[in-house]
């Protein structure tokens, strides 16, 4: 089976770019906003109670992740009804959804209310004189987990429509009430950590108001009818039931991870991974965004039986998000140092290593999205998950194996990345196989190409930078230039170069150039 890229102005191009054009927008007005108040938010609370907040609201995350397996259940589920054109089907689906949630929430709201709360005054290291702001931090913590529960079937309706218009209006509001949240947080003379938590909940309560009264003006399958369809109950339950191997992972290399950090450091060391995870994710932000608009495609693609299409929406979003992340990393991870003290007041320990190895991190799990939309779009689940996810899952032994041998901080990290890299290799040999998807052709498309363009973009501004002690400006503008022109030249196809060049004319044109 040969490859061609044949790349057109169809409709499914250009809601993809349009899309992804508003999720950028939307991305780098939060991105903005959060790099000004996290270094507002750190100088008030202070290292301390700033990790404190981080492990503790952690705390309840762990419990979240089943909302994790719905949100996947219902997102493949309303997306494959749209691609299939089955309405009632749909409204179905988001009812039943709706009611399933409902359920989730309850069991959620009970289980942090008993082992969660024991967890917070047995195991966490907690200064004494915070014990009771840590409370109040963990209830509004679980009131926030309680909403963004119910909130997910809206969003998931929203992306499987590709309206992604609504999450760019309201995160204006969002943003705006954030920005109040650090003005409050200056002018009221109360304990700073309690009432940053309580205006957090606060603004996440009004966003999901927002989001309800959008998918009920708009989508007509979003007004409640709740309907006890035992057969869907048991599929999606079913379905949510498999993905909680793979949750399970993600708790594993975020608040697992989190967790030991404080068992074995303390709450300053938990402030210096939730700097660099905040980095990550203003990073990350930008690969999310363009594989949120280009995720329903997939499963689109495949509920119409266009597997060819669904072949090539993977090997080109695995490839495109690969060259983003590396394009906006590769100055992050030569420049660290400079940057965090440039954005923050006081930089913790640990820090400036653990941006760099959560960005390398990152940089090989973009790759692997495709690949996981992919699986969920087929339905079967199972085998990918206990097999990924047990891998992924080993991340927390191993990781208190390396602790307990006196290793640094640092080293959990490491051992994070080489599990992922070895999760990549599994999964890929999983979905070729699931879908009949030419193996040797995703090595050609993406990995060969991906790693021929770091091989060649990467020394020039690393050797600027360490041997010749160039500013931030000069190497990030080296870095930029290094990633973008070895990526056309080497990482794209004809078609493709020939598609960005007649993008880049237009775009010249239209500036007056």
């Amino acid at each position: 089976m040969k490859y061609e890229t044949s790349i057109n102005d169809s409709s499914n191009n250009k809601r993809i770019a349009k899309n992804t054009l508003l999720l950028y927008f939307r991305m780098l007005l939060m991105m903005v906003v959060t790099l000004y108040t996290s270094r507002v938010v750190l100088a008030t609370l202070g290292v301390e109670d700033y990790g404190i907040y981080n492990v503790v609201g952690g705390v309840v995350t762990m419990f979240g992740f089943i909302s994790g397996c719905m949100s996947t259940a219902t997102q493949r589920y309303l997306t494959f009804e749209l691609g299939k054109g089955r309405v009632k089907r749909l409204q179905e689906v988001f009812n039943v959804s709706i009611l399933i949630h409902g359920i989730v929430a309850l069991v959620i709201l009970v289980v942090a209310e008993t082992i969660g709360l024991w967890f917070l005054w047995n195991k966490m290291q907690i200064p004494t004189g915070r014990l009771d702001a840590a409370f109040w931090v963990y209830q509004s913590s679980v009131l926030a987990a309680l909403i963004m529960i119910m909130s997910i079937p809206y969003n998931a309706t929203i992306i499987a429509h590709e309206r992604m218009s609504a999450f760019a209006c309201i995160s204006v509001l969002e943003v705006l009430l954030k920005l109040g949240i650090v003005y409050l947080l200056l002018l009221l003379n109360v304990d700073k950590l309690i009432l940053y938590a309580v205006l957090i909940v606060a603004v996440q309560f009004a966003v999901r108001i927002c989001y309800g009264w959008y998918c009920k003006c708009h989508f007509k399958e979003t007004r409640i009818r709740l309907t006890w369809n035992r057969c869907l109950i048991k599929e999606m339950l079913s379905f949510a039931g498999w993905s909680i191997v793979g949750n399970a992972a993600y708790v594993a290399y975020t608040q697992g991870i989190n967790v030991l950090l404080n068992i074995f450091f303390g709450p300053t060391v938990n402030a210096a991974r939730a700097i660099s995870v905040q980095v990550q994710h203003a990073v990350n932000m930008f690969s999310q965004n363009f594989q949120t608009a280009i995720n329903p495609q997939i499963t689109k693609s495949y509920a119409a039986s266009d597997y060819v299409e669904m072949y090539t929406l993977i090997y080109r979003s695995s490839k495109f998000t690969f060259f983003l992340l590396l394009f906006l990393s590769l100055p992050v991870m030569i420049e660290t140092e400079y940057m965090l003290n440039l954005w923050l007041t006081v930089v913790p320990d640990d820090t400036v290593i653990f941006t760099r190895l959560i960005l390398c991190t990152t940089i090989i799990d973009s790759m692997a999205n495709p690949l996981m939309v992919a699986v969920t779009a087929t339905g079967h689940i199972r085998r990918y998950h206990i097999i990924v996810g047990g891998c992924l899952l080993s991340i927390i032994p191993l990781s208190y194996g390396v602790l307990k041998l006196g290793y640094s901080p640092a080293s959990v990290l490491v051992v994070h990345f080489l599990l992922s890299v070895v999760a990549f290799a599994i999964r890929l040999c999983i979905v070729t196989r699931m879908i009949n998807m030419p193996l040797y052709i995703y090595i050609k498309e993406v990995i060969l190409k991906s790693l021929k363009v770091v091989v060649l973009s990467v020394p020039v501004p690393l050797v600027i930078s360490f041997y010749l002690h160039t500013s931030f400006i000069v190497t990030g503008v080296v870095c930029v230039v290094s990633v973008s022109v070895i990526s056309y030249v080497f990482g794209l196809d004809e078609n493709e170069r020939t598609f960005v060049g007649k993008r880049l004319k237009g775009a010249l044109l239209k500036m007056g150039c």
